[in-house]
């Protein structure tokens, strides 16, 4: 293995959005960092089942509808 090509794997703490906190290590930040998390699977749509809207950014979303709208998608 070739030395000195691996990032620096360290102890960080993370706190959820609920302030729920856990130590870890990981090669995010320095030594003792703290990671304040916007989303976690305790707030996430994916998780918890909350609606999710699409976000349709320059008319992607109603131009695939308009071309497969006969399909019954």
């Amino acid at each position: 293995m070739k030395a000195d090509i691996h990032p620096d794997y360290h102890t960080i703490k993370v706190v959820m959005t609920d302030g729920t906190e856990y130590e870890t290590r990981s090669t995010w930040g320095k030594e003792g960092d703290t990671l304040q998390l916007d989303i976690d699977s305790s707030t996430h749509p994916a998780w918890t089942g909350g609606n999710q809207t699409l976000i349709d950014r320059g008319g992607r979303v109603s131009r695939f509808k308009k071309r497969y709208e006969g399909l019954g998608i």
